[in-house]
């Protein structure tokens, strides 16, 4: 079987299109390479549609933390405080054992036991308590003046939060909601350790690379594998950020405009 063969059968593997049976034996750098790359679809479904909406609740947490109503801040501070005060695997673990009993009351909730919508929950909820964190001390740091000079230009309410307070608040908040969004994409290769079952084998990277260090005894070739597409998505997500960040400072001379820098998060 020729390497583009083997890309036709198990491009998308992971997302139920192609060969259903696993290679066996006799393994190749193509099946290995393709493989890992077919679950890195999963890994980017994840950290993506996570990344995306937990974006507008981080937005309303950080807002509610800063808010004068009591509930609201105090619900938001909550909020922040438990998913940012235990690990996301225990969190994991905790929602899928939640969302079994759920299942026992009505098969309804069947569906939150999949790894595409239980785990999506958790980090969804996960990175929307760190991004708000994030947003909040945004919030804080705009600077003083900027708020009074839209008072004396008349905004007030609803057009002074979208013309003033929130895009201030993404260009200071935007390089380190930048290596927010790094650690999520990274933290989706829990979602294997996770409780979560992967579904008719249809697991994502980290699945295929250890599928692969299981069978051939040898981890020195799928990790690393998987290594470099994690930092080829690094590269992607830095570049991405890096223009949106450009976008929010256009205003700003060329010398007190912020750039994203890659900070690896070692330990969270």
């Amino acid at each position: 079987m020729s390497c583009w063969e083997t890309i036709a059968d198990y491009g998308l593997r992971s997302i139920g299109i192609g060969e259903r049976l696993l290679p066996r034996e006799d393994f190749t750098l193509c099946q290995q390479v393709t493989l890992i790359g077919s679950g890195m679809i999963w890994n980017v479904y994840f950290g993506a549609v996570a990344l995306f909406s937990g974006f507008f609740l981080a937005t309303g947490a950080a807002l509610g933390k800063a808010s004068g109503n009591v509930v609201l801040r105090k619900a938001a501070e909550w909020f922040i405080f438990v998913f940012r005060g235990s690990p996301l695997f225990i969190q994991f673990f905790f929602a899928y054992f939640l969302f079994l009993s759920l299942k026992s009351v009505s098969p309804f909730f069947d569906v939150l036991t999949a790894a595409w919508l239980g785990a999506l929950i958790v980090l969804f909820l996960n990175t929307a308590a760190y991004s708000g964190e994030i947003f909040y001390g945004a919030l804080q740091s705009i600077p003083r003046g900027d708020l009074e000079a839209a008072d004396a230009y008349g905004f007030s309410g609803w057009a002074k939060f979208r013309k003033i307070t929130w895009p201030t608040m993404l260009r200071l908040a935007w390089p380190a909601y930048t290596n927010e969004a790094i650690f999520l994409f990274h933290a989706t290769t829990l979602v294997y350790f996770s409780g979560f079952p992967a579904w008719r084998q249809k697991g994502d990277a980290l699945y295929y690379a250890s599928y692969f260090a299981d069978k051939t005894f040898n981890p020195f070739v799928p990790y690393p594998i998987l290594a470099g597409y994690f930092i080829l998505l690094t590269l992607a997500i830095t570049g991405f950020f890096g223009l949106i960040n450009r976008h929010l400072n256009r205003h700003l001379p060329q010398n007190s405009r912020s750039k994203i820098k890659l900070r690896p998060v070692i330990l969270r």
